[in-house]
């Protein structure tokens, strides 16, 4: 289908959170990629959907070993992985040494990706340093998405990283090719950030247009990185993925219907008993999100852009849940080392407990 890639100049501003969050409300099939060459870490962040951990050696370190042969683009899905809530992932390398032994391959697993009939890729390709291999992917991708902070000093580089994208693959046969950028600001000076970012482009001359941004919304990113605490599908940092989301897929090649739902069944392998566009056995409305049907006449049935994929069950979850951790027996305290005070359902037993206790030191000292 389609194969998106996301990357950033410099810094941490957000290109994994990013990722994540248009994978998990993308409204088509998709499978989320760690092209990094520096290296990935879902595997050490994420449970599987099993509830043990991924395995890091079988991703696009697997993949690339099977590439030296030849593959088929069918041939992806033996080495997806599926997280805890549904989302198929193709694991990265876990550091820069295993990255750069794959110097030779990054364009020929570009181009198995951007093949793959069944699903959206959404590549997570890290940060871009000078001309090098990644942009062999890169140059294979169906749109190029570059993220940025709204600082004058990165704004700079990004035009500087655009420029350097644009020549790389116009060597590589991709003339025009200009990339999408997408600014992370203030929700409060969110419309002027944008407006700045897309003159200091315009006036450099760059190929490059920025299609929106996303908040900084700290909760929003803790939740959707495996925290705790709140509703993931209510705060601001889905909610404007949502939108990101719909604007990318309305500017891509529409699905034919016989590619939908998704991925075949061998997409499953870590599930035997999940059939292709069914969640797993006994993981209900927790398994994986799929796409709705393409109705006779329509080249893709695209979700509502306030609504995720419809799952098993009715009520819409996004596609990444948080990772599950133990509950605490009481409240933790506000201060290290306090101790928990009983919450408001524990007061009453509370002071039943102390009224007894009470009436049985007198009852013996009566006796």
């Amino acid at each position: 289908m389609a194969l998106i890639a996301i990357a950033a100049d410099k810094g941490a501003p957000g290109v994994t959170t990013s990722s994540l969050a248009l994978a998990a409300v993308w409204p088509r099939p998709v499978l989320l990629a760690e092209c990094d060459p520096s290296g990935g870490d879902l595997a050490y962040r994420f449970p599987h959907a099993s509830g043990g951990q991924l395995d890091p050696r079988r991703g696009v370190l697997s993949l690339a070993v099977t590439a030296r042969r030849g593959m088929q683009p069918d041939q992806v899905w033996e080495h997806v992985q599926k997280l805890h809530g549904g989302l198929d992932v193709l694991a990265g390398v876990t550091n820069a040494e295993q990255g750069a032994g794959l110097n030779q391959l990054w364009g020929q697993i570009g181009k198995v990706l951007a093949s793959l009939p069944q699903a959206d890729i959404i590549a997570d390709c890290g940060r871009l340093g000078a001309e090098g291999p990644i942009y062999d992917l890169l140059a294979e991708a169906t749109t190029v998405v570059l993220v940025t902070r709204v600082g004058v000093g990165d704004v700079i580089r990004l035009r500087d990283r655009a420029s350097t994208f644009a020549a790389a693959t116009e060597s590589r046969g991709r003339r025009g090719f200009g990339a999408a950028v997408l600014a992370v600001a203030e929700q409060r000076t969110f419309a002027s950030a944008l407006a700045e970012v897309q003159h200091v482009l315009r006036q450099g001359n760059v190929r490059a247009t920025v299609i929106g941004g996303l908040p900084l919304d700290a909760k929003g990113a803790g939740l959707l990185n495996g925290g705790m605490g709140g509703k993931l599908g209510k705060t601001p940092l889905i909610k404007a993925a949502q939108g990101i989301a719909q604007q990318l897929v309305h500017t891509l090649p529409p699905v034919p219907v016989s590619n939908w739902p998704g991925p075949p069944a061998t997409a499953a392998a870590v599930q035997p008993h999940a059939e292709a566009g069914q969640p797993a056995p006994g993981r209900g409305a927790r398994g994986r999100h799929h796409a709705p049907q393409a109705q006779p006449g329509e080249p893709y049935a695209a979700a509502p852009q306030t609504q995720f994929r419809p799952v098993a069950q009715p009520q819409p979850q996004p596609q990444l849940q948080p990772q599950p951790q133990p509950q605490p027996q009481s409240p933790a305290p506000a201060i290290p080392g306090a101790a928990a005070e009983p919450g408001a359902g524990d007061w009453a037993a509370h002071e039943r407990q102390r009224w007894r206790e009470r009436e049985r030191q007198q009852s013996g000292g009566a006796g």
